[in-house]
């Protein structure tokens, strides 16, 4: 058989494969390793279908769909594919006859002040360090009363009402025999006797402190020695009664709700502002209110505290505003309107009508003289009124676009002077 295929085969051509073969043991091994060789910066392959699928495979497939799959970057590894490179705008020129056609004008960059105004609505409430409630602290009976209704005015130490207890007199009546007591130890000079009546006596005012009865009625009754049959609530300051829940001759109990009365020459605003003007709210700051109630009139306040907790609904924070109100003209949940007038400094300004933003950047065309043109890339600051501030890209004197601006911005396209916004 080995004769026959040499008889067959002409010498030339044996060579000829002899060469074929060592080309393709040469080659090939080089070749499925070029493909199967994994970049350094890719940690394997998965398919975007099935995330589970992983191979380190270049050229595999995915063994459940059978798309190719796809690299996944090691950590820290640069994503070139992802940056974006962003290519500076040159010069164009749109000529003068036809900037006026299409009416163009020009505003100079300068510097100016800035003023910055807010406004918002806010609740009106009283102020919590100036209300009390008065709670029975001793059962008993209403037998007067000398306010009727809320919204009667009351001056400081005036009369609110009066309680009948059977308790409260009993104990008066211990306290008036204990001062007794105390003379007759201090007349007899009995040291032991008198320290311990002082003792019981010092008790005792605690005891009635404690039921509301004041200092005063105390010096009162140790004055007198004639116990009251009743106990006469007073109010603590001048203000208003916002609140009675009691009727003359009505059974009380510990711990029942009686009267409230608030101070209303001060009270607070609470105001809702959003959460990017935050930042500009500090206490102290002053405050100018105003009410559809009183057409031209102004309340000033102050803020006091800035809420640091977050209404996640309104997307929405809260300031407490702390308004003089001596004529109780501002009152418990009216609605008000707050405004904020802020020196923010002096700065380079350019017109808002003369930014023409692309969502990546925010363009302004420079004029460079003889109808040339300039689209620059401009960083701003804090809008104030019809103007931005600058951050950078301009400079005092240049003049820009401010109107026609998507006319002038085709012209740039066209010629290619903006290649990527």
């Amino acid at each position: 058989m080995k004769n026959y295929l040499l008889k067959i085969l002409p010498a030339h051509s044996w060579t000829m494969a002899l060469w074929t073969l060592v080309l393709l043991a040469t080659v090939l091994p080089f070749q499925m390793e070029a493909k199967t060789t994994k970049p350094p910066d890719v940690d394997y392959y998965t398919c975007t279908m099935h995330p589970s699928v992983r191979s380190q495979d270049p050229d595999g497939k995915c063994p459940i769909c059978g798309m190719d799959l796809v690299p996944v970057k090691k950590p820290g590894a640069e994503e070139s594919t992802n940056s974006v490179s962003v290519e500076a705008p040159g010069e164009f020129t749109v000529p003068v006859e036809r900037q006026q056609q299409i009416g163009v004008t020009y505003a100079t960059i300068a510097k100016q002040p800035f003023h910055f105004s807010l406004r918002t609505v806010g609740t009106v409430a009283y102020d919590k360090g100036q209300h009390w409630d008065y709670v029975a602290r001793v059962e008993g009976y209403v037998s007067k009363l000398f306010v009727f209704s809320r919204g009667d005015l009351v001056d400081k130490d005036s009369p609110l009402m009066s309680i009948y207890s059977p308790d409260l007199l009993t104990t008066e009546n211990e306290f008036v025999n204990l001062l007794k007591t105390q003379d007759a130890a201090r007349a007899k000079n009995q040291s032991a006797m008198l320290e311990s009546t002082d003792l019981l006596v010092e008790a005792a005012k605690q005891r009635l402190r404690l039921w509301n009865i004041t200092d005063e009625q105390i010096t009162n009754l140790e004055s007198t020695r004639q116990p009251e049959k009743t106990l006469t609530l007073h109010s603590p300051f001048k203000g208003v009664v916002q609140d009675l829940d009691v009727d003359q001759g009505r059974h009380v109990s510990v711990g029942d709700h009686l009267v409230d009365v608030a101070d209303l020459s001060v009270v607070w605003v609470w105001a809702q502002f959003y959460q990017d003007e935050l930042s500009l709210l500090k206490t102290g700051l002053p405050v100018t209110i105003t009410s559809s109630s009183y057409p031209g009139e102004k309340f000033t306040g102050k803020i006091s505290v800035v809420d640091p907790f977050f209404n996640s609904e309104m997307r929405t924070g809260r300031v407490r505003i702390d308004v003089d109100n001596a004529d109780f003209k501002l009152r418990p949940d009216m609605y008000v309107d707050v405004e904020l007038d802020m020196d923010m400094g002096e700065g380079v300004a350019v017109p808002a009508e003369a930014v023409l933003p692309t969502g990546m950047h925010n363009i302004v065309f420079v004029d460079k003289g003889n109808g040339r043109l300039q689209p620059r890339f401009v960083e701003l600051g804090r809008k104030y009124g019809d103007f931005f501030e600058v951050k950078s890209g301009l400079k005092e004197g240049e003049r820009v676009v401010d109107s026609a601006n998507f006319l002038i911005d085709a012209e740039a396209q066209v010629q290619g002077a903006l290649k990527s916004w």
